[in-house]
This record gives structure tokens, C-alpha cells and sequence, in this order.
């Protein structure tokens, strides 16, 4: 005896909605790395690297190619300083 087709349809709409929100997360993740692959192995250099980058361009994975940086970055510093210290 075969499997009516009825009994299918609630797996097609459950494999529909797992398709569609894993398209949806790696739309909405490639759209926050602007437009760019995501990156995996992140070591301590790289977290640096792209946080002078998003102060330079505003974004996390923003690069220029301008030499001079712009206006205010010179005292634009990562350093944290913690508040016993001020």
C-alpha cells in the first residue's frame, strides 16, 4: 500500500520553512558583512585589524584605499582605558 499523498504535504511545508529561514539568515549575515563572505578562525590580529577598519570606514569589514586618514582619527583611540584609572 502507498503513502497517501496528504501525509507528505506537512513534511514539503516544514522542509519549505526550514529552506526559507536558512536563506533568510545567510541573506540578513551576508548583508551585515557588507556584502562579503563571513569569516571563520577570527585570531586576536584580525579583531584588531577590523576594528581600526570600521573606525576608518564605518563599517566592520569596510577597507579604503585613502592614505591619509580622515579628520578626528588621530584621537580616535582603542585603547580601553578601565575607570580606576581616570
Amino acid at each position: 500500500m502507498g503513502v497517501p499523498f496528504e501525509a507528505l504535504i506537512p513534511y514539503a511545508i516544514m522542509l519549505g520553512m526550514f529552506g526559507f529561514t536558512g536563506a533568510g539568515l545567510s541573506k540578513i549575515r551576508h548583508m551585515q558583512n557588507g556584502g562579503k563572505r563571513a569569516r571563520h578562525s577570527i585570531d586576536q590580529w584580525d579583531r584588531q585589524m577590523m576594528d581600526r577598519d570600521r573606525r576608518l570606514t564605518g563599517f566592520l569589514r569596510g577597507q579604503t584605499d585613502n592614505p591619509l586618514a580622515p579628520l578626528g582619527f588621530e584621537v580616535n583611540n582603542p585603547w580601553r582605558v578601565e575607570s580606576r584609572f581616570l
